[in-house]
């Protein structure tokens, strides 16, 4: 199995290759040459076991089968809930997938558990160091935190927008003592850091001076993680096709939905949920990819304009033309927007259609469901699920939601909708009385370059 950049101009690599890259040398992403047949799931199969053979389908020769089987085990053996992300039925044809019962209560402790144990695993069979950099909206930042910071090979560089995350997501991350991790608050937005870390990727000397890795959903190795879950729910629902309703900020969690089906899941449609900060569901009813300034919400891992796996979505929409994507994504760096042609505007609405959700629309989505069935919604899932309830197409076919975060990371959100207030898990509850660890910077590359230099120094 190799992977090639949707900019065409970085070398093909392997899986692991591809794991330790992150962000291809020409500013791209990596993308499977061919996309694979998934494995089949036997009757009974773990989660653990599920996710192996996915992950294994992407890897091709590079990682033993019995090798992912034991990382898969380790990487799921802590979660709270024996199913790792069990289906919950809110109504004859409609299911949440939990995906929040992780060390840090969130969807993206299904990948960055396993890719930890992979960079575990890569660095030591090739007895090299690196330093990760991670901008975060929110989760990304804590749950790569708890998938390296055992990992005596990785320093761990987090840059999250101040301000701009929930007092649990910061303190998720700025409580863990570790010597080998580093927060970082960013004065700018979700963007800001994102587009940082992009920059600093794109700096040659830099990659091969500090050993640069990513834990972001740019690496290819967090999206094959994220399909497990969706071929999981497939199996478990008896392999049928699904509607998956996803809430969505950087594109990834939809776009891992996107790859299962590519790669032969019987998926029939996909539902992005949106908050203000809309530009996903603008690009579907109107063609048109335009940035307007961030808007902060309730749902503040959505607060994202720029989101980076669209990028891979249309190498796939043009075609696979590298140079075509290139162009499109150089002019919309410039001018802030681009359009899609009729011909990928057509195939893009074939499997998505989206829906926004204010502050307001949230909150009520919340109570409402609490009051309908008893449960607790965290504000992305809440968008998420109301997304699908309103989708126009499929209208017959069963009804996944990704229950992306576990209702305790905005408590405040939660009881100003429902006038109750989430506990945090038992291994949490005194989270807010440890002491943080925290450095500031501006919203500025070359302050932050500095920085990385620093810590990857030391």
């Amino acid at each position: 199995m190799r992977y090639i950049s949707t900019r065409g101009h970085a070398p093909a690599l392997g899986f692991s290759d591809t794991l330790l890259a992150g962000l291809a040398s020409d500013g791209g992403l990596y993308v499977p040459e061919r996309w694979p047949v998934l494995p089949g799931v036997r009757p009974g199969a773990s989660y653990a076991s599920v996710a192996a053979g996915v992950v294994g389908a992407f890897a091709g020769d590079d990682l033993e089968p019995e090798l992912l089987e034991r990382l898969c085990r380790e990487a799921y053996g802590s979660f709270r809930h024996p199913a790792v992300c069990p289906l919950v039925q809110l109504d004859a044809d409609e299911w949440l997938l939990e995906l929040f019962h992780g060390p840090t209560l969130a969807f993206k402790d299904l990948a960055l558990q396993l890719v930890g144990r992979l960079f575990e695993h890569v660095l030591s069979e090739r007895d090299e160091r690196i330093t990760v950099l991670v901008a975060t909206s929110g989760d990304t930042g804590s749950a790569a935190i708890s998938g390296l910071a055992s990992c005596s090979r990785a320093q761990i560089i987090v840059l999250y927008p101040d301000g701009r995350v929930s007092d649990v997501q910061r303190r998720q991350m700025t409580t863990v003592d570790a010597p080998n991790v580093h927060c970082v608050a960013v004065e700018g937005t979700f963007d800001d850091c994102q587009g940082i870390v992009k920059e600093l990727f794109a700096d040659a000397a830099l990659r091969e001076r500090a050993g640069l890795a990513a834990m972001n959903s740019i690496n290819w190795a967090r999206i094959a993680a994220q399909v497990a879950y969706y071929a999981w729910a497939t199996a478990s629902l008896g392999d049928r096709g699904l509607v998956f309703a996803v809430p969505t900020g950087n594109f990834g969690n939809v776009l891992s939905g996107w790859v299962a089906r590519a790669s032969g899941m019987p998926l029939e449609r996909l539902v992005i949920g949106s908050n203000a900060n809309d530009i996903l569901p603008r690009l579907l009813e109107s063609g048109r990819l335009e940035t307007r300034g961030v808007v902060p919400t309730l749902s503040p891992s959505m607060d994202i304009q720029i989101s980076s796996n669209l990028e891979r979505l249309l190498f796939e929409l043009y075609g696979r033309d590298p140079e075509r994507t290139a162009s499109e994504l150089a002019s919309f760096a410039q001018a802030g927007s681009l359009s899609l042609d009729a011909t990928a505007h057509a195939a893009v609405r074939e499997l998505f259609e989206a829906a926004t959700l204010d502050d307001e629309a949230t909150l009520e989505a919340m109570r409402a469901e609490y009051h309908r069935s008893g449960t607790l919604l965290d504000p992305h899932t809440a968008v998420g699920l109301t997304a699908g309830r309103r989708r126009k197409a499929a209208r017959d076919t069963p009804l996944v939601a990704l229950a992306t975060a576990h209702p305790a990371k905005f408590p405040e959100a939660v009881e100003r909708a429902t006038g109750i207030s989430p506990a945090l898990p038992p291994a949490l509850s005194d989270l807010h009385e440890r002491p943080e660890h925290t450095e500031r910077a501006p919203a500025e590359t070359d302050a932050v370059r500095r920085l990385v230099e620093r810590i990857a120094a030391s």
